[in-house]
């Protein structure tokens, strides 16, 4: 199984950027479908980008697109969520997944507040 912690988070203004990490230990991530969430209080984890296994392309909600890009390092054995323009209603906090199979790892989460 794999170990996912999540860090990069913070506060930032609005229309700023945050990029944040989610760093594997225990297994490869390559080996994965790693995706990333968030969630804010009183409401359900929702998914944003969806990273099968290499050699398929990025899926992303439309509330992202064009915003946020993710990506895989297979040296660091992490992925990465790069967020551009951030808005007040990115503010959450943000998990990484990695899924096999019917076996799924989540990390502990980051929090990201945006506020001026």
């Amino acid at each position: 199984q794999v170990l996912l912690v999540e860090s990069g988070g913070g506060l930032v203004q609005p229309g700023g950027s945050l990029r944040l990490s989610c760093v594997g230990s225990g297994d490869t991530v390559r080996n994965y479908t790693m995706s990333w969430y968030r969630q804010t209080p009183g409401q359900e984890r929702a998914v944003l980008a969806v990273m099968p296994r290499p050699g398929t392309a990025v899926t992303y909600v439309n509330s992202v697109k064009g915003r946020f890009t993710m990506s895989r390092d297979n040296v660091e054995n992490a992925v990465y969520l790069q967020m551009n323009i951030l808005k007040p209603e990115d503010t959450a906090a943000y998990f990484c997944k990695a899924t096999k199979g019917n076996s799924e790892y989540w990390g502990q989460g980051t929090q990201v507040t945006v506020s001026s």
